[in-house]
């Protein structure tokens, strides 16, 4: 870090300054997209400053005396994606898409929503570990099984930011919106905590660690961080029944979100979990005009979190050097990571005999929507700097790319030809 980006952190005024620049870039993007492309806003500012970033690289190859990637890269360097999103603004965002769910509908599938978080997360972290192990092998370039389980780490949970912002344009019948939703953010927090985990095996910083161990590590997290954020949200709840000033219940939801997530982490659970059902619960006691009230700011916040978010990761392919191998590796893996996606959703949900998934409506939709984003790009990031770092983060970023523009962007097709429009808006199909 240069001592301008120093200057930058321990600058008020210089931290404003960067989140001006910052916030200028993607409001430009957002309006190159409005004028060209019209995606999708999150997915049209990652395409811009995906475009963005390749030409800086270009450029730099043409012209190498002077280095055009030192002012973005110091920029990256100053917000420090997997500081900011896992320590930051994680909180907030996930507040937001909780506070979208249907509680109702979620209660009424909340076997299916915890077999796909739980069980379906740790097969989709083994499934993809085996094929990514076989492929590395296969290409004459053997990666240590235990990094393997790490990228299946990064790569197995989906990303709430991406699916929920997806949903709000998929006319899916409400029960499985609130599966998708509920796994989405779930199982956030579970892969995180796996990660966690695995990453300490691989570098052997958890040695002498029994499966027990890891058994009460887990359930600590999981389990205590859903306990503290359900008994912090209706505590909340409690506190401001009663009355009626939107001023009020926007102040209380916003120290629940951070509050809630900082005291979990605080108390070595998970943050993430310990906020999604803070959220819901939150969520759960409003209704009427005093939601509509709350939820008109949140989806702001939201909207502008997403679009930050989703540039700064355009912008994290300036840290990766491509070479071959990983262009080759990226691509093998692409295919194996929707495979893993579709058969560890299809073994999760058979214990708890879905019937109402017609013809695998629901496993197709499941599969193609499990959209990779932030988290994954985040927790690549927070990889041990060497040589396996310099292999997992092209990896993991060319999954997470292809999965929001190419998945996310075909998704509305795939919506439409599995729920027609006369049955997609319609009552659920059970």
């Amino acid at each position: 870090m240069t001592k301008d980006v120093e200057a930058a952190s321990n600058d008020g005024m210089d931290t404003i300054s960067l989140l001006a620049l910052l916030l200028t870039l993607s409001a430009g993007f957002s309006i190159l997209n409005h004028h060209t492309l019209r995606l999708p806003v999150t997915i049209g500012v990652l395409v811009f400053s995906l475009l963005a970033s390749l030409l800086l690289m270009i450029l730099n190859l043409l012209i190498p005396s002077y280095d055009l990637q030192a002012l973005p890269r110091s920029v990256l360097g100053a917000v420090n994606l997997p500081t900011s999103l896992l320590n930051g603004a994680l909180s907030l965002l996930l507040f937001a898409g909780a506070m979208q769910v249907d509680v109702g509908h979620l209660r009424a599938r909340l076997a299916s929503v915890a077999a796909l978080s739980v069980l379906g997360t740790v097969l989709a972290v083994a499934l993809l570990s085996v094929a990514a192990w076989s492929v590395f092998a296969l290409l004459g370039h053997a990666v240590p099984f235990a990094w393997c389980i790490v990228l299946g780490a990064i790569l197995a949970p989906t990303d709430p930011v991406s699916v929920v912002g997806m949903l709000k344009r998929l006319g899916l019948p409400g029960p499985l919106q609130a599966v998708f939703a509920g796994e989405s953010l779930f199982n956030d927090g579970v892969g995180v905590v796996i990660f966690g985990v695995t990453v300490g095996l691989a570098t052997g910083d958890s040695h002498g660690v029994s499966a027990l161990d890891i058994a009460l590590s887990f359930c600590r997290e999981a389990i205590g961080g859903g306990l503290l954020g359900a008994l912090i949200g209706w505590g909340v709840l409690c506190v401001i029944r009663g009355q009626r000033d939107p001023h009020i219940d926007l102040l209380a939801s916003l120290a629940l979100a951070t509050g809630s997530f900082s005291l979990a982490t605080h108390l070595g659970m998970s943050g993430a979990i310990a906020v999604v059902m803070a959220g819901l619960c939150f969520g759960s006691g409003h209704n009427g005009a005093s939601r509509a009230e709350l939820d008109m700011p949140w989806t702001l916040i939201d909207e502008v979190l997403n679009v930050l978010l989703f540039m700064l990761i355009g912008f994290e392919i300036l840290e990766i050097t491509p070479r071959l191998f990983t262009v080759l590796a990226t691509l093998a893996v692409i295919p194996l990571s929707i495979a893993a996606r579709a058969l560890s959703v299809l073994l999760s949900i058979l214990p708890v005999h879905l019937r109402h998934w017609e013809r695998g409506r629901a496993l197709g939709i499941l599969t193609w929507g499990g959209l990779r984003g932030g988290i994954s790009v985040s927790l690549a990031l927070g990889l041990p700097g060497g040589a396996l770092r310099d292999l997992l983060l092209p990896v993991c970023y060319g999954v997470v790319v292809f999965t929001i523009i190419v998945q996310g962007l075909s998704m509305e097709r795939v919506a439409r030809r599995l729920y027609p429009s006369g049955h997609a808006g319609g009552p659920d199909p059970s």
